[in-house]
């Protein structure tokens, strides 16, 4: 009897994974059919049009209060600890429209002109990108999620004619990665996946032979980043910029975008973060990591509303028994 019901048990145990695993890829391939509806809808929809779609699809999810705003919100709260309620659901919904901005832009900008690109991008202090690679030293950008890097990486592209290795977070289903590896790859850009393991050492050969890469480095995604205080409170960022720094020679070079009126995006490039001259490896990588932190909290406090970040980073959000918990 108790062997009997123990497979019975078993058995549903079975069928409720399964029955979970279908829904899951179900709502997976809805997801994916999304996206593909967007890249191959809104691209072609006048420019007024997809800007007034996006907009209303933002306000539409502000409005519902889901998760992502609310973490969106909670993050902003740390950013600009001072704001009020109201300021702050301001702020959440400026931020949702900057969020989908990015999205709208991202579905039309393997349409765009090489002319519409070089107007559409307006950085400062390019220099210190130029003239490292015109010495023939390997660079690395790091950026934060701000306003639309995937924009910054095609003006590199086609207005400085620099190509660039990326690498991305792998994305579920594995066909909307695909969409995500082809669609970079088609605006001129070398993406790696961020999981395999080998990702570090293409970056590095492709540094050592003078290239350029650009990475989105303020969440970490291994779960074992360096420990940074941003905005008052700990977080963990990737090591990888500064220790490929270190390993390379290349120069270290944070920059930081904000949205201005359409269809301008605004930048800038920051002096280069040295590598110390003392300490241990570990010791060096946690100095240039939190000067890269304190880069981007610069850019992010100035435009608090294009810092697209929906996800949990500090790590009193990540582990309850470190502070208070949250989405």
């Amino acid at each position: 009897m108790t062997q009997n019901h123990g497979e019975h048990g078993a058995r549903e145990a079975r069928g409720e994974r399964t029955d979970r695993g279908e829904r899951q890829t179900a709502q997976e391939r809805i997801v994916d059919a999304l996206y593909g509806l967007g890249w191959s809808t809104v691209k072609r929809l006048p420019e007024p049009v997809a800007a007034r779609l996006g907009r209303r699809i933002a306000d539409t999810a502000w409005k519902r209060r889901g998760k992502s705003v609310l973490r969106l919100e909670s993050n902003l709260a740390r950013v600009v600890p001072d704001a009020s309620p109201a300021r702050l659901a301001a702020l959440s919904q400026a931020g949702m429209r900057s969020y989908m901005r990015y999205w709208m832009e991202s579905f039309r900008l393997p349409t765009w002109s090489a002319e519409r690109v070089r107007d559409a991008f307006q950085p400062k202090d390019v220099h210190y990108l130029t003239d490292g690679l015109a010495a023939g030293r390997g660079v690395i950008l790091a950026l934060p999620h701000l306003a639309n890097w995937d924009l910054a990486g095609v003006w590199v592209t086609r207005t400085l004619g620099v190509p660039f290795t990326t690498v991305a977070e792998r994305l579920r289903p594995e066909s909307l990665y695909d969409r995500f590896v082809a669609y970079r790859e088609s605006l001129g850009m070398e993406v790696l996946p961020h999981t395999g393991g080998s990702a570090f050492g293409t970056l590095a050969r492709r540094l050592r032979a003078g290239g350029l890469v650009c990475l989105v480095a303020d969440r970490d995604l291994s779960a074992s980043g360096v420990e940074v205080k941003f905005f008052g409170d700990t977080a963990r960022m990737p090591a990888g910029p500064a220790m490929l720094a270190q390993q390379t020679g290349a120069l270290l070079l944070p920059a930081t975008l904000c949205y201005d009126e359409p269809p301008v995006m605004r930048g800038r490039v920051h002096p280069p973060i040295e590598v110390p001259q003392t300490g241990t490896r570990g010791e060096k990588t946690a100095v240039m990591t939190q000067a890269l932190a304190d880069a981007f909290a610069t850019g992010i406090a100035d435009h608090p509303e294009d810092w697209h970040m929906l996800q949990r980073l500090w790590l009193a959000d990540l582990d309850p028994d470190r502070g208070q918990g949250s989405l």
